[in-house]
């Protein structure tokens, strides 16, 4: 075995795969997926990182707000009785049949219901940005960078994270204000997106942000 296969990973991608993007002039932050489906033990969605993630994120919103920051939720709905707007990812992932109108599963987490004024995109795939209005939303408010809390780390997180990088924003992931259902996908992921998309950074580094902005504003 070479010497590159046998390090760690994080030598393996030093000074090639670790550098950082850094906030830009105006960041929103988007909350990605919070529903009780994986929040509720009995649910065949539950992720315990969710439940860890659902509770540190409160105080992240509210620095958010009262930073005066665009806070954008997202949230998945389907059509049944044949979720025609699922395509093949329902077909892959026949768990996600429980985001329906009316199904207790797909209502947000009561620790992080949107604000009347805060703007909720419904999405059908992993990504906040396929199929959505929301990167026209963010360039219309002048916002260079996401700062992105909620579910799931390996799957709607990433997702979002490689688009919002590839629709030119500065990502921003709060590694304690995501989660996952195991943590062997959720850090791998945490590892890829801080690697290549963007920056993980932690809470009190994500709030200091917005607390900085507040006092700049006032």
């Amino acid at each position: 075995m070479s010497n590159r296969e046998d390090s760690s990973a994080a030598d393996n991608y030093k000074g090639v795969w670790d550098s950082r993007i850094g906030f830009g002039q105006k960041a929103a932050l988007v909350v990605v997926d919070f529903m009780q489906g994986y929040t509720t033990e009995d649910s065949p969605l539950f992720a315990p990182g969710v439940v860890e993630a659902v509770a540190q994120s409160p105080t992240l919103l509210n620095a958010a707000r009262e930073a005066g920051a665009p806070v954008l939720h997202t949230n998945i709905r389907y059509h049944g009785p044949d979720y025609l707007d699922g395509g093949v990812w329902v077909k892959k992932a026949p768990v996600m049949k429980a985001m329906v109108a009316g199904n207790p599963y797909a209502e947000f987490c009561p620790e992080v219901v949107p604000q009347g004024d805060e703007l909720v995109i419904t999405k059908q795939y992993a990504s906040a940005f396929f199929g959505t209005s929301l990167a026209p939303t963010l360039m219309a408010l002048g916002v260079d960078t996401l700062v992105l809390a909620g579910c799931s780390t390996s799957g709607c997180i990433r997702a979002t994270a490689v688009d919002g990088m590839q629709h030119g924003f500065r990502v921003m992931v709060v590694r304690e204000c995501v989660g996952d259902r195991h943590p062997t996908p959720h850090e791998a992921n945490l590892f890829d997106i801080d690697s290549k998309y963007g920056d993980v950074i932690s809470v009190e580094d994500a709030v200091g942000y917005f607390t900085a902005k507040r006092h700049a504003r006032d």
